[in-house]
């Protein structure tokens, strides 16, 4: 193992380490006290009780009686993991979906400035929840009507690109950036005829992103199709290492640069829909991380794609504390990325050399 290859998996561990960390001090963090003691008494009663809910699953007559007698209030348990937790874990699903999925059309467009929403799919969810939410629909019907909707803007842009003349990927690339326009333009026509007192804000608070409804039910909801598209992209990443090298090279090496290319595609567009389903509109989080990710580790997608999705979570976990505490009302999470994004957007279209 040589001296670059030892860094690298010693910033992947170093990444896995700061996100545990921040995992438990975003338990801490919030209006409602927890002190430390409690948070470890309610957290490892809750990981015994489900050791023991998996032991009697094969061994239903077996009693062991584990658990910690509580010792902190209750109120403080119904904090941490009926409020904190869920919001917890989504912050960091999206952050990794997010930051996963723009590495991955980074690569496979070859384009820097490729991001989770260059086929519409954030307009799409955009839509989706935007119509729900006038037609009064609940909570769980905004998500599932904004996860469908995303998804169909990537069909439709598959199916007006395999129509057009030219080359694939560009053509794919302007059949979204049209979907794109056409959905924004029906959120906007949604916002126009929306009841200014009540559905208007809460589409406008929607686009904004935030993850302040995180619930049980949105966690489970999401962590489904999210593993559906992480997992292939996961064993797919040597594969976006040969494409990124051109369709010839990878014809001589016998990788299907077309079917790989529509795989990885679909995954992050599943993974993004799923994001954007659940938290809003987030932005730059799948420009900015890989870009960031590529910095500490290289362009080798073996490694890279683990750097991006530890990065992505840990950095949407900080953003989103950020946001749940630095006022006394919550500022939605799409505005601080956007604060942290633009900058760094300026500074890449403005800096010489190549950034790939």
């Amino acid at each position: 193992m040589n001296k670059q290859t030892s860094k690298k998996k010693w910033v992947v561990a170093a990444l896995a380490v700061m996100l545990a960390a921040g995992i438990l001090i975003s338990f801490l963090l919030g209006r409602y006290p927890v002190p430390p003691g409690a948070l470890l008494g309610i957290l490892l009663n809750k990981l015994l009780q489900g050791l023991e809910k998996l032991i009697r699953l094969v061994f239903p007559s077996w009693q062991p009686g584990w658990g910690i007698t509580p010792f902190w209030e209750e109120r403080m348990e119904t904090v941490a993991l009926r409020i904190r937790m869920p919001r917890i874990l989504l912050a960091c699903m999206v952050g990794c979906c997010l930051s996963t999925a723009g590495a991955s059309y980074q690569g496979v467009f070859q384009n820097p400035m490729a991001a989770p929403d260059i086929l519409g799919a954030t307009s799409g969810a955009a839509f989706g929840a935007a119509l729900a939410i006038l037609m009064g629909g609940s909570s769980q019907i905004i998500t599932i009507s904004a996860f469908l909707f995303s998804l169909l803007t990537m069909v439709l842009a598959f199916l007006i690109s395999r129509t057009a003349s030219g080359k694939r990927v560009l053509t794919l690339v302007l059949s979204g950036i049209m979907v794109s326009s056409l959905f924004n333009a029906g959120t906007s026509y949604i916002k126009l005829v929306a009841d200014p007192s009540n559905q208007l804000p809460a589409i406008t608070y929607w686009l904004m992103g935030s993850l302040s409804g995180a619930e049980g039910k949105t966690v489970g909801s999401a962590v489904i199709p999210m593993l559906a598209g992480i997992l292939p992209l996961l064993f797919l990443r040597w594969r976006i290492n040969v494409i990124t090298l051109g369709d010839e090279e990878a014809r001589t090496i016998g990788v299907n640069a077309g079917l790989v290319r529509a795989v990885v595609i679909l995954c992050s567009t599943l993974i993004t829909a799923a994001s954007v389903s659940v938290s809003g509109m987030i932005g730059w989080v799948g420009l900015v991380i890989p870009h960031l990710a590529r910095k500490l580790v290289g362009n080798d997608y073996r490694v890279l794609l683990p750097t991006s999705m530890l990065f992505g979570a840990l950095f949407l976990l900080v953003v989103d504390d950020i946001s749940r505490n630095l006022l006394a009302t919550e500022i939605p999470i799409g505005i601080l990325t956007a604060f942290i994004g633009a900058p760094f957007f300026l500074w890449l279209i403005t800096r010489k050399g190549e950034v790939f």
